[in-house]
């Protein structure tokens, strides 16, 4: 009798043979493919909330030329300070996004709809706080939902 090789050149099974698994000695990791879940997030967050940043930026620059004050309770908002918070926040939101995909069975789903409800969130100081005047409250309005339409999506996509 004849011993059929149990692997061809390339170490793998011949093509129809099955492999007794309790003697395999591999103790390779498997390596499949990679799947969207285990899409890079940090490095393209980052730059979706530059994105974010630069949009908030430019609305209160606009807002500002066309003579919109910027102040509140009698302090200017410097335009890097819409730059600023825009960034810091969007941060949060990626690290909000990295939570849900560790944790959360639906990962783009939850962020989504938590993501949805810290903005609305977000909106209740622009229409509450005293000493602004209404073109002042929409500008900032303004800059909370384009930061919003601009991160939210874009780290929704790297979830799916």
């Amino acid at each position: 009798m004849v011993d059929e090789p149990t692997t061809n050149a390339s170490g793998h099974p011949p093509l129809g043979k099955e492999t007794d698994v309790s003697r395999s000695t591999s103790i390779a990791p498997d390596h499949g493919p990679i799947t969207t879940s285990r899409r890079a997030l940090w490095w393209p967050g980052l730059a979706i909330a530059t994105g974010g940043a630069v949009a908030a930026t430019v609305i209160a620059a606009a807002a500002d030329a066309i003579g919109v004050s910027l102040e509140v309770g009698g302090e200017r908002i410097p335009l890097l300070g819409f730059t600023q918070l825009a960034f810091v926040f969007s941060v949060v939101g990626i690290a909000l996004a990295a939570s849900c995909r560790k944790w959360s069975r639906r990962p783009a789903g939850t962020f989504v709809r938590t993501t949805v409800a810290l903005t609305a969130a977000s909106l209740l100081p622009d229409l509450l706080v005293p000493g602004a005047d209404v073109a002042t409250r929409v500008t900032l309005i303004l800059t909370h939902l384009a930061v919003a339409a601009i991160v939210i999506p874009g780290l929704q996509s790297r979830l799916r």
